[in-house]
């Protein structure tokens, strides 16, 4: 007890000893401030309150580091680049042959089904055509009709999207209209369209274009619904900010990474339909170098082992422009999610 009883008073003077010290500290450190001081105004500097509340954010910026970081991503779309670089200068290189020239050899008879070789880097088809300058044109060709219906498809289909998910009168009519289109077969309209009207690229285009916005449509319009009732929607609408400000401050672009996911999609998706419309025969003209013509051919020539080649250079291409868009679509779409932005 007795021990217990002198750490007691010890402690008990430590205590006291660093309250006297802390005391002193304060009245040292903080001096006494009379009320007028305690409770006056701090100045303002706009500079400050500007430098404090600047982050340095920029979505595009964050969009593109994020994009940049995946390293596939980064190489298709290198690849891609280069295709399409290379798609649109070819015809202007020295020593390019025309793609719908015959070609004949001394006696006049047509080189058929030339093998690859130093003059025919693809080889040439069943009447002396050389294929590289075939596969090139088909692949300008179908890179056309791709990029105009991708564009088609985004303008009407986010256009319809929005309407339909955020105005609530157009609801009804917007949504008998999708059902009446979307029970039409696609595959049946395009050969309905093919019969009709003469075979070409606008023929093409128009059919694909004619229900292929349907999708984006409706995925837009599930979107909208599900954003549209969020507060900072409703506080515009409580402000009077009109709609269409509404729709391309506060939705649109909430939507741009799927927006161009999809976007991403409708390009080879487009000329996926081109392909497969010409490979029943009922797509473009022989005459019109487009890679459905050219894997049309080279499956006839499948069960010819020396032939083969034919079909494997522009299904190669397809392969090649198709993956890479899928791929670089997906990574964008991923990287323009500000979730997934560096803060």
């Amino acid at each position: 007890m007795k021990h217990l009883g002198f750490h007691t008073l010890r402690d008990r003077k430590t205590d006291v000893l660093s309250d006297k010290l802390s005391q002193q500290l304060k009245s040292e450190l903080n001096p006494a401030l009379s009320d007028e001081e305690l409770f006056s105004f701090a100045d303002f500097n706009a500079d400050r309150a500007e430098r404090g509340g600047y982050s340095g954010y920029s979505y595009w910026g964050s969009t593109l580091r994020a994009f940049f970081q995946n390293k596939v991503a980064v190489f298709f779309l290198i690849v891609m680049l280069s295709v399409l670089t290379f798609t649109l200068i070819q015809p202007y290189l020295p020593g390019q042959k025309d793609p719908l020239l015959i070609h004949n050899d001394q006696w006049g008879l047509p080189l058929n089904n030339v093998a690859p070789c130093g003059e025919f880097w693809f080889g040439t088809n069943a009447i002396g055509q050389d294929l590289w300058a075939r596969i090139w044109a088909g692949t300008r060709t179908s890179l056309f009709i791709g990029f105009t219906v991708a564009m088609v498809e985004a303008v009407v289909g986010i256009l319809v999207g929005v309407l339909w998910g955020y105005v609530r009168k157009l609801d009804f009519f917007f949504t008998e209209l999708y059902n009446v289109l979307d029970n039409i077969p696609q595959t049946l309209l395009l050969i309905l369209i093919s019969y009709v009207m003469k075979p070409g690229v606008s023929t093409i285009i128009f059919a694909l274009c004619l229900t292929g916005w349907l999708g984006m449509a409706r995925f837009i319009r599930n979107q909208i619904i599900i954003i549209r009732d969020r507060d900072y929607n409703l506080a515009s609408r409580c402000l009077g900010v009109p709609t269409w400000r509404i729709i391309v401050k506060n939705l649109l672009p909430y939507l741009v990474s799927v927006i161009t996911m999809r976007m991403a999609l409708a390009i080879p998706s487009a000329i996926g339909n081109e392909v497969f419309v010409t490979y029943i025969g009922i797509g473009l003209p022989v005459d019109t170098p487009s890679l459905g013509n050219l894997i049309q051919t080279g499956r006839s020539l499948m069960t010819v082992a020396s032939l083969r080649y034919q079909l494997f250079f522009p299904v190669l291409v397809l392969v090649l422009i198709t993956t890479s868009f899928y791929l670089i679509g997906n990574a964008f779409a991923d990287a323009a999610d500000p979730k997934n932005h560096v803060k």
